[in-house]
C-alpha cells in the first residue's frame, strides 16, 4: 500500500498499466521491484516520473528503451503486454495462426540490474503466444537479426520477433517486429498493435509460465534447419568458388562483442572462402561491450582500432565489421600509404550494388528480355549512385522511406510480381544482397563481399579502386552525413518550423548560404515542389520530421529526425555527371555546403545542438 499511498500523496494520476506493473513485478520480478521500492523509499519523484509517467510507443520499428523498471522500459511486465497486444492483433489477422505459428530469436543482451535479457524477453513472449494455442519457433541461442525474416520466409509463418537493441548502448533493448511476408511491419501493422496493446495489459493467466510454455508440445526450436538451410540458400550468390578456394586474400572479421562470429564463419564456409581472421578480444558475445564506447561499427575508426592491429599483425588487408546484432555490415580497406579507409556506408552500397549487378550479367547474360525486370533499391537519403548505374545498364532503380521496412516491403511487392530485386541498401551500412532476406543481412554481405575482395585481388584490383573506376564510369556521387544531439522536442520541432515559414508563412529556403535551392520535399507534410500537384509521391508522416533540398549545383541534402534516438541527422550528397572527375573540388563543394545548411538551417548555438562526438 505504501506505494500506491505515496503516488496518491504526489497527486499522480497512475494508469492501469502503471498500477498493474507495481503489483505483478513486486510478485514476479525481485530486482524490478526491488528497484521501484528503492526510488519509493528515496522518494525519487523524477526517476518514477521518468519510469512511469510515459508507456513506450509501439511503432513500425517496434520498441526500443532501456531496461529497467516502469511502463517506459523493457522489463519482463512490458513484454509480456506487448506480446499479448501483437497477439490479439495477430488472432483479428490470421485465420490459420493456430497452424503456422510464429518465430522468436534473441540476441546476446543482458542487464544484470533489473534481471532483463534478450533471451528471457524471447522466452516471455513465447510463453504469452503458447498460452493462446499459437506455435512458436523459439531459437534455442543466440541468432543474427537476418534469421528471424529468413525463417518467417522459409517456413511459411504468419509472424515473427527479434529481441535485439542492435547497435544501441548497452543498457537497451528492442523488440521488432517482422510480417507474414517476410519484411518487418509497416501502417497501418503498427497502430493495430498499439491499440491491441493498449487493450490488454493486464497479464493473461499463464503468460508469466515460461516453465510451462518451453516444456510445451507447441514450442520448436528452428536453430539447426534455418542455420543450414539459410548457408545452403546464400550460396545461390557464390559465383567464384575455386577462385575462392585458392584466394590468398587475408581478411579479419569482429562481430563487436556480438553474434555475428560463428556465422560469419559459416557463411564464409559455405562460399568456400579461407576463414577470416577474428578479433579474439571481441568474437564472442559480451552484453557489457567491453572495448568499445559504442557498438556500432558505423561509428568508424574507433570501433576498428583491435582489428586495425591484427590485421596489421596477420598481413591483412581487409577488415570486415558486423554491429551486435550482425544484420550490418562496415568494411575497411588498408591502402598503399599503410593507412586504414574505412569506407562510407554509400560507397559499399555503390561497390556491392555494382559487384552483384556485374555477377547477375554473368549468370543471366545481358539479353534485354530480362533486364527489364531487374530492380535494385535504395532509401530516400542514400546515394542515388545506383540511380545512375540503372540509367546507363538499363534496370530499374526506385527509391524508398528510410529505413529497411519500406525496401523489404516493396521488394516483396516487386517479388509477388515476378520481379527481380537484385539488391538494396541505406547508408546506414544495411545491404540486403539476397531476397532470401527482405530486410539488411550482414552475415550474408560478408560472404559476399568476401568474394567480391578475392576475385579483385585476383586481378590485382583494390576496393579503392574498382570504388573510383565505378564513379568514373557512373559519375562521383561523395556525401558527407552527420547529426547533432538534441534531448529538446520543443526546439526540433521549432527549427523544422522555422524552415517552413522561412520568409513568411508556408515559404521554404530559396538559397542557404547562396546556394541556390531549386526543390523542396517535406514528407511531414506531404509537400513536394517537384510534383505538379506539389503533393509527395512517397509517403508521409507527420510524427517525425523529414525535409529534403535539391540544390543547382547537384547537391541533395536531407534533414530528419531519428526514430529511436535524440538525434537530427543530416544526409548530404553532390551528384557529378560522368567526366567530372577534379574530386578535389566536388569534396570542397560539398564541404561548403553542409557548413552552409549547419549554419543557418541547423543554427546549433542557437539551438544548443551537440555536435556528434568525435
Amino acid at each position: 500500500m505504501l506505494i500506491f499511498e505515496l503516488f496518491w500523496n504526489w497527486n499522480w494520476t497512475p494508469r492501469i498499466g502503471s498500477d498493474l506493473y507495481i503489483f505483478c513485478v513486486c510478485l514476479q520480478n525481485p530486482k524490478t521491484a526491488a528497484a521501484v521500492r528503492s526510488m519509493v523509499k528515496d522518494r525519487a519523484m523524477s526517476e518514477l516520473q521518468k519510469c512511469f509517467g510515459a508507456r513506450m510507443e509501439f511503432g513500425t520499428a517496434g520498441l526500443r528503451a532501456a531496461m529497467g523498471p516502469g511502463v517506459s522500459c523493457m522489463n519482463d511486465l512490458t513484454i509480456i503486454q506487448t506480446t499479448q497486444g501483437f497477439c490479439a492483433y495477430l488472432e483479428q489477422c490470421f485465420t490459420d495462426l493456430k497452424q503456422k505459428g510464429v518465430v522468436i530469436g534473441f540476441d546476446a543482451r543482458a542487464h544484470p540490474p533489473s534481471g532483463g535479457s534478450s533471451k528471457r524477453f524471447a522466452c516471455l513472449a513465447a510463453s504469452v503466444l503458447i498460452s493462446r494455442g499459437v506455435p512458436v519457433y523459439l531459437f534455442s541461442d543466440i541468432t543474427p537479426t537476418p534469421y528471424v525474416p529468413f525463417t518467417i520466409s522459409h517456413l511459411g509463418l504468419c509472424a515473427g520477433v527479434m529481441v535485439t537493441a542492435s547497435h544501441n548502448p548497452k543498457q537497451d533493448n528492442g523488440y521488432k517486429v517482422y510480417w507474414a511476408n517476410g519484411a518487418q511491419i509497416i501502417p497501418p501493422h503498427d497502430k493495430g498493435i498499439a491499440a491491441a496493446i493498449e487493450q490488454n495489459l493486464e497479464p493473461w493467466p499463464k503468460s508469466w509460465d515460461t516453465d510451462g510454455a518451453l516444456q510445451s508440445s507447441l514450442l520448436s526450436d528452428p536453430y539447426q534447419e534455418i542455420h543450414r538451410e539459410y548457408c545452403k540458400t546464400i550460396q545461390q550468390h557464390c559465383f567464384h568458388r575455386e577462385l575462392n578456394k585458392n584466394s590468398e586474400v587475408k581478411i579479419v572479421h569482429t562481430s563487436v562483442h556480438g553474434v555475428g562470429h560463428i556465422f560469419v564463419q559459416a557463411a564464409f564456409k559455405a562460399f568456400d572462402l579461407h576463414p577470416p581472421y577474428a578479433v579474439e578480444q571481441q568474437k564472442d558475445p559480451d552484453p557489457e561491450f567491453p572495448t568499445v564506447k559504442y557498438p556500432n561499427p558505423e561509428e568508424g575508426e574507433g570501433v576498428l582500432t583491435l582489428s586495425f592491429a591484427l590485421a596489421d599483425q596477420e598481413g591483412a588487408t581487409v577488415i570486415l565489421a558486423n554491429d551486435p546484432d550482425a544484420d550490418r555490415l562496415a568494411i575497411a580497406e588498408k591502402q598503399e600509404s599503410g593507412q586504414w579507409r574505412v569506407f562510407s556506408g554509400n560507397e559499399l552500397g555503390a561497390l556491392l550494388g555494382w559487384w552483384i549487378f556485374q555477377c547477375w550479367k554473368l549468370q543471366k547474360g545481358e539479353g534485354k528480355a530480362s533486364i527489364k525486370d531487374v530492380y535494385m533499391l535504395s532509401s530516400t537519403v542514400s546515394s542515388k549512385i545506383l540511380r545512375a548505374i540503372a540509367v546507363k545498364e538499363g534496370f530499374h532503380f526506385e527509391e524508398t522511406l528510410t529505413g529497411f521496412k519500406w525496401m523489404g516491403n516493396r521488394a516483396r511487392e516487386l517479388m509477388d510480381q515476378g520481379k527481380n530485386v537484385l539488391f538494396a541498401f541505406e547508408e546506414a551500412i544495411g545491404y540486403m544482397c539476397s531476397p532470401a532476406v527482405l530486410d539488411k543481412d550482414g552475415v550474408s554481405a560478408a560472404a559476399i563481399a568476401g568474394e567480391f575482395v578475392s576475385y579483385l585481388a585476383s586481378k590485382n584490383i583494390t576496393l579503392s579502386h574498382q570504388l573510383r573506376s565505378i564513379y568514373e564510369e557512373y559519375g562521383y556521387h561523395i556525401s558527407k552525413n552527420s547529426y547533432f544531439i538534441c534531448h529538446n522536442q520543443d526546439t526540433i520541432k521549432q527549427m523544422f518550423e522555422r524552415l517552413r515559414n522561412y520568409d513568411g508563412e508556408n515559404s521554404y529556403p530559396k538559397e542557404c548560404g547562396g546556394f541556390a535551392i531549386t526543390a523542396v520535399r517535406d514528407l511531414t507534410t506531404g509537400y513536394d515542389s517537384n510534383q505538379p500537384d506539389n503533393k509527395a509521391i512517397l509517403p508521409t508522416s507527420k510524427s517525425s520530421q523529414m525535409i529534403t533540398f535539391t540544390f543547382a549545383n547537384g547537391g541533395v541534402a536531407t534533414i530528419r529526425t531519428s526514430g529511436t534516438e535524440p538525434k537530427i541527422k543530416y544526409y548530404t550528397e553532390l551528384c557529378a555527371a560522368p567526366g567530372n572527375s577534379d574530386l578535389n573540388q566536388l569534396k570542397t563543394e560539398l564541404d561548403n555546403l553542409v557548413d552552409a545548411i549547419v549554419e543557418h538551417f541547423y543554427q546549433p548555438e542557437k539551438n544548443n545542438l551537440t555536435p556528434r562526438p568525435e
